[in-house]
C-alpha cells in the first residue's frame, strides 16, 4: 500500500513539473492570449476562445482553425523565444518581464516579444542596439534560468 502511495505522489510530482520551459502565461495563455501563428503570417491578433490548444502544459489561443492546425503540425516553430517574456529585459537584466503582445519581431524565423508602455518601448531599444549580440545574451541568460529551475 505504501508503494502505491509513493508511486501516485511520484507521478503527480513528475507531471506537475513536466513543462519543459517557463512560459509567460498572463491571462492564462501563452503570449497573453495572442495567436502565436498569426505573428508569422499577418501580425498580432488576439486568439479566439473557440480555438485553444494545450501544448507543453500551456494553453495557446488562435484566431482561426487554420492557425490552430498549423501550430499543431509544428508547435516549436511558433513558440515565442524565452517563454514569451521580454527579449530585451532578458538580454540586459536577466529578468523575466511581461510583454505587450502587440510589440514583436520575427527574426531568423523566431518570434521575439517585448515590453512596451507609454514610457518605454523595449523593441525600439533592441533595434537601436545590436540585436544579434542581445540574442546571444538572452539565449545565455535563458539557459541559465532554465538550469536553475531544472527545466530544459
Amino acid at each position: 500500500m505504501k508503494s502505491l502511495y509513493f508511486l501516485i505522489v511520484f507521478v503527480i510530482t513528475v507531471t506537475s513539473y513536466s513543462q519543459s520551459t517557463i512560459y509567460n502565461t498572463k491571462n492564462g495563455y501563452a503570449a497573453n492570449g495572442y495567436d502565436v501563428v498569426a505573428y508569422f503570417r499577418n501580425g498580432a491578433h488576439v486568439g479566439n476562445d473557440k480555438y485553444i490548444f494545450t501544448y507543453d502544459n500551456v494553453d495557446f489561443k488562435f484566431s482561426n482553425e487554420e492557425n490552430l492546425n498549423l501550430f499543431k503540425s509544428a508547435p516549436k516553430k511558433y513558440i515565442p523565444q524565452y517563454g514569451g517574456w521580454c527579449a530585451y529585459a532578458l538580454a540586459l537584466k536577466n529578468k523575466k518581464v511581461g510583454i505587450n503582445p502587440k510589440t514583436f519581431e520575427i527574426r531568423g524565423g523566431k518570434l521575439y516579444l517585448f515590453y512596451n508602455s507609454k514610457l518605454i518601448n523595449t523593441h525600439k531599444k533592441w533595434l537601436g542596439e545590436n540585436p544579434k549580440v542581445l540574442i546571444r545574451k538572452a539565449d545565455d541568460n535563458w539557459r541559465s534560468l532554465l538550469n536553475e529551475t531544472g527545466r530544459k
